[in-house]
Parts: structure tokens; sequence; C-alpha cells
């Protein structure tokens, strides 16, 4: 499973790409932004984006969009991360077609369980 990490706070991708080692995901690819991340996404094959919700250039729900706006991507899974709960904010990431939610903080399990609902075993 090749999986995208994209935020613009390096210590959480940091945070994130060890988790997710912890659950035996390793083809894990980074991005900074949803800008890089789109680029990356024209160019290689992802299972998977993780990205969080608020950065510079192009933030998780205008990747999202372009994700979903775009053929060859438009059924790929995207777990969105934000410290943001507000009913309106995941009522229109749910509108966007996101695959799943995670508030931060969070732990291992609770991005265990959203990967294992995303993810279908190869």
């Amino acid at each position: 499973m090749k999986i995208l990490v994209v935020d613009d706070m390096p210590l959480m991708r940091h945070v994130l790409i060890n988790m997710l080692r912890r659950l035996d995901y390793n083809d894990i690819t980074e991005a900074t932004d949803g800008a890089q991340a789109f680029d990356l996404l024209e160019k290689h094959s992802f299972d998977l984006v993780i990205t969080d919700l608020h950065m510079p250039k192009m933030d998780g729900k205008c990747l999202l969009n372009h994700i979903r706006e775009n053929p060859v991507l438009s059924d790929l899974p995207v777990l969105m991360v934000t410290c943001e709960d507000s009913k309106q904010t995941v009522s229109e990431m749910i509108t966007a077609k996101v695959n799943g939610f995670i508030i931060k903080p969070f732990c291992l399990n609770t991005l265990q369980k959203q990967l294992s609902r995303i993810v279908k075993p190869e």
C-alpha cells in the first residue's frame, strides 16, 4: 500500500509516518502542502492520501476537491486530519466525499480504526 502524507508541519508528518510504520505501512511519500501533493498524485500512483485540512498554498479541502474532480484520481481514498471539529467543517468534508476524518490530537488506535474502515485488504 502506497500512502501520501500531506501536512505543512514537519513534526506532524513525522508523527503520522511513525504511526503508519508501527502499523506496518512502509511505502510512504511526504508532501508539504496540497499543491505539492497534487503534483505527486499526477505523476505517481497512490492507494491512500492522508492530508491535513489547514495548509498554505492549497489546503486539504481544495486538494480533496481536485482529487474528486480528476477522473483518474476520483476514487482515491482520502483521510482528512485536522484540529477543527466544527459541524460545518465536518459536513463540508462529507459533502466533498472525504473517506475519513481524524481530529487532532489522536492516538495510534484511532488511526488504525480509520485505516481499517477505509482500506480494503489486498
